[in-house]
């Protein structure tokens, strides 16, 4: 994996609201093919960060590439169309458009003819939702809005996947099916950036991670080793 090309770049990036620094210089990189997780606790900066990544925030500084190209001056539009795509805290699926209309926005930049195969791939991914496609998204449990939301996003054909807290709020079932698909989403060929407070499963699924506190990268390294980093497990895992 170290020979694969870098798809993100992440260079010193600060980001600050009104006047508070959110992020204070945080440099990370994903390549190719990885599964990076992102932990760290509620209000660490991850968040702000990935708005940040996709230009719903503009940085006071710093330096993000994109397939080995800067993304100053490019809107969160551009970026879908070039296939880094965000799934949101919170989900944000548009509650009085059906479950099939959720997912046919998530292809609305796109004009081939694999539409179709694609959202048969997000109903065999997900077949609650093909089994309610007529269904309002408003009236969706928070599980199956979280399942729509990660469908839509996949109906952008993400190169580069950014998940934003997608087990935040779920039952332990739901959680299991989140994780489940977040690896089959990653086996079939996508990069994920999994931003998450859930620690323990963040990097239990990961190739690599990053450690946020406070606005600033603390640790990174190989998943495997964070999890059983004393450090980690006493700040992030309650031992």
């Amino acid at each position: 994996m170290r020979d694969a090309e870098v798809l993100l770049r992440v260079q010193d990036l600060r980001v600050s609201y009104g006047g508070i620094q959110a992020v204070k210089g945080v440099s990370l990189e994903v390549r190719s093919g990885e599964l990076v997780s992102l932990i760290g606790a509620n209000g660490a900066g991850k968040t702000t960060t990935l708005k940040a990544l996709t230009a719903m925030l503009t940085p006071n500084s710093g330096r993000i590439q994109y397939a080995g190209a800067p993304t100053a001056g490019l809107g969160s539009w551009d970026l879908v169309a070039q296939g880094l795509v965000m799934v949101p805290e919170g989900r944000g699926t548009f509650t009085r458009m059906t479950i099939l209309e959720n997912l046919q926005m998530g292809a609305y930049l796109r004009d081939d003819a694999g539409v179709q195969e694609d959202l048969d791939h997000v109903f065999s991914l997900f077949p609650r939702l093909q089994e309610r496609q007529a269904q309002l998204a408003g009236t969706l449990s928070g599980g199956e809005q979280q399942m729509l939301a990660m469908g839509r996003a996949l109906m952008a054909r993400p190169r580069l996947l950014l998940l934003d807290e997608p087990s935040m709020g779920l039952s332990p079932i739901m959680v299991d099916k989140i994780f489940e698909v977040v690896q089959a989403i990653h086996r079939q060929g996508t990069t994920v950036l999994l931003v998450e407070q859930n620690a323990s499963r963040a990097l239990a699924v990961a190739d690599r991670a990053y450690v946020m506190d406070s606005g600033e990268m603390t640790m990174s390294g190989p998943a495997g080793e964070l999890l059983h980093d004393p450090r980690v497990r006493a700040a992030y895992l309650g031992e």
